[in-house]
């Protein structure tokens, strides 16, 4: 019986492009879940998009003089293209500007409100008299009160996770007129966060599946306790606060930005003609995962899952939020606003993708921090996809295209195959399930170096056997060695797909296979004898030491 598998996915903030920290967080990963679903024939749903309301579209319209609107659609078309090239294949990737995201967040909040689950408050907020206005949270920065790093945002601080408060902050200060604000009161609307501390315990503990790292964070951050948070803000720009009197201020983006996850499903299901056919991903016999990195953890794991409970107790709450570490750019984290960061957009216009798609999988931060480095994507570039991988695959089906008139050798029987040849398939049988077993469970990089080890023992098998020699003299043995090598390929297709699909679809072909990898499914597809084979050619391509040097010259410029 097929599952029913809902991925969702961060929503980036459509204030600049993307970088591979954003790649290697989350969207890499949750493509890697959803293409192994789709091809176990599971029904699959991934929903994302761009979020353009909050400060930091506000903050980046100001500095550069230009209105909110004119910064979102900028990027939502940069961001469509780079998931076309990249090959992440949402089902939908939409954005938080759209009639049906504003119902579906109002239809929450005014349940929620109903329910008193959000009543009205006096605040006291950051006022610049400089600005003459209220600053919201990312308008004002500081020193964080738990870690002591400056550069803090009056909601979180980006170097220990720490949500805040602006009057948390030391030496707090306005980023856009560097005044000092004084603190004023203003009228809001809070959600009571504090009401489902004692459920979400309770829900928490028995996530024995999660990672260590967001169940050990999510539990201590229950242990400080809930307090209720303001869900709007002294803004112009975002989703209309439902009420009279409220017409100056809008819906705060944390709050109605993972409402997103629902309206993407509703906005997907009316565009599929089937308008209802969102509650299957919803409610009932559904896995839901959500992807994100470390700093998001809070909202997927504690408030999400609240404003669930809250909205409707039936509806299914998250199975899964395996999110990742850090990715940092030669040993210092990605900075957009240090220019610190290698742009998606910018590697795709020169390098292939499977290539990065690789790379950051094999050195994905599922546990701790990792770090990419030009110098190492050269290395293992050349070295594992070049030498490694594509090797077996150019030089088997190259060697067998020539001396077997574009066939698979017949007269193959694998009963009487050598040992060593017995003993490299039966491995890549124990790596097909290891490897499902590992994408099944989110542990991606354990997956994909099971694959490469399937890939390395292959290699020295060939040295051993060398077709190329015994075929002079012992054409059977030859043929048994190319035969066996065609198997080990056509399993690394298959397992590899989920990492590389352009690569796994080319190998699919020069195999001969008919239909697409996707149409076949996961299966060890074992290519029959006398399978006519379709041309190879080289899977990879050499990077020479001084293009990537450029790369990393321009990177400290």
């Amino acid at each position: 019986m097929p599952e029913r598998i809902f991925i969702g996915v961060a929503w980036p903030y459509a204030n600049s492009s993307l970088h591979l920290g954003h790649v290697a967080g989350a969207y890499l990963p949750a493509d890697i879940l959803a293409r192994y679903h789709r091809l176990k024939g599971n029904h699959v749903l991934m929903v994302s998009g761009s979020d353009q309301h909050g400060t930091p579209i506000t903050v980046r319209a100001e500095e550069e003089k230009i209105t909110p609107q004119q910064v979102v659609d900028r990027y939502q078309p940069e961001f469509l293209d780079c998931w076309r090239r990249l090959g992440i294949t949402f089902d939908i990737f939409t954005h938080t500007r759209t009639q049906n995201h504003e119902r579906t967040v109002h239809e929450i909040f005014l349940r929620l409100l109903e329910k008193g689950l959000i009543y009205k408050k006096t605040m006291s907020m950051p006022y610049s008299t400089v600005s003459k206005r209220f600053l919201p949270d990312r308008y004002v920065e500081g020193t964080c009160p738990n870690c002591g790093k400056p550069g803090a945002r009056g909601d979180q601080c980006d170097n220990c996770g720490k949500t805040l408060d602006p009057k948390d902050l030391k030496d707090i200060r306005s980023k856009i007129a560097g005044d000092v604000p004084e603190f004023r009161d203003t009228e809001h609307f809070f959600f009571k966060l504090s009401a489902f501390e004692r459920p979400l315990a309770e829900w928490v503990a028995k996530q024995d599946h999660w990672r260590p790292n967001v169940k050990n964070f999510t539990a201590n951050y229950l242990k400080d306790g809930l307090i209720d948070r303001a869900i709007t803000r002294d803004l112009d720009w975002g989703v209309p606060v439902p009420v009279p009197g409220f017409e100056n201020k809008r819906i705060y983006v944390w709050f109605e930005a993972v409402i997103g996850y629902l309206s993407s499903t509703k906005e997907w299901a009316q565009a599929s003609g089937k308008p209802e056919a969102w509650r299957d991903y919803w409610y009932g016999d559904v896995k839901p995962y959500y992807f994100l990195g470390k700093d998001n953890i809070p909202f997927h794991t504690i408030i999400w899952p609240a404003m669930l409970m809250a909205f409707d107790a039936q509806m299914k709450l998250p199975y899964d939020v395996p999110a990742n570490e850090f990715l940092n750019l030669e040993g210092m984290k990605f900075s957009k606003s240090r220019n610190w960061a290698v742009w998606l957009k910018d590697f795709l216009d020169r390098f292939d993708p499977d290539p990065l798609r690789y790379v950051l999988s094999i050195n994905m931060p599922e546990t701790a921090d990792t770090d990419f480095s030009w110098k190492e994507f050269l290395r293992r570039n050349n070295d594992e996809l070049v030498a490694t991988y594509g090797n077996l695959v150019n030089r088997v089906l190259s060697f067998t295209y020539r001396s077997f008139d574009g066939h698979i050798p017949e007269n193959v029987d694998p009963s009487k195959l050598g040992e060593s040849s017995k003993a490299l398939i039966a491995q890549a049988e124990r790596t097909f399930n290891e490897v499902g077993h590992a994408l099944a469970n989110c542990k991606f990089k354990d997956g994909i170096r099971m694959a490469m080890e399937l890939a390395r023992n292959s290699n020295r098998y060939l040295e051993e056997q060398s077709p190329w020699k015994s075929i002079k003299t012992d054409r059977q043995s030859a043929a048994n060695a190319l035969w066996t090598g065609a198997q080990i390929i056509s399993c690394l297709k298959t397992v590899l797909y989920p990492y590389m699909p352009f690569t796994s679809a080319k190998v699919h072909d020069y195999l001969g296979f008919s239909g697409t990898i996707e149409s076949a499914g996961w299966v060890f597809q074992r290519p029959a004898a006398g399978q006519k084979l379709n041309q190879p050619a080289p899977l990879f391509a050499k990077l020479d030491e001084e293009a990537v040097a450029k790369e990393m010259a321009a990177a400290r410029s």
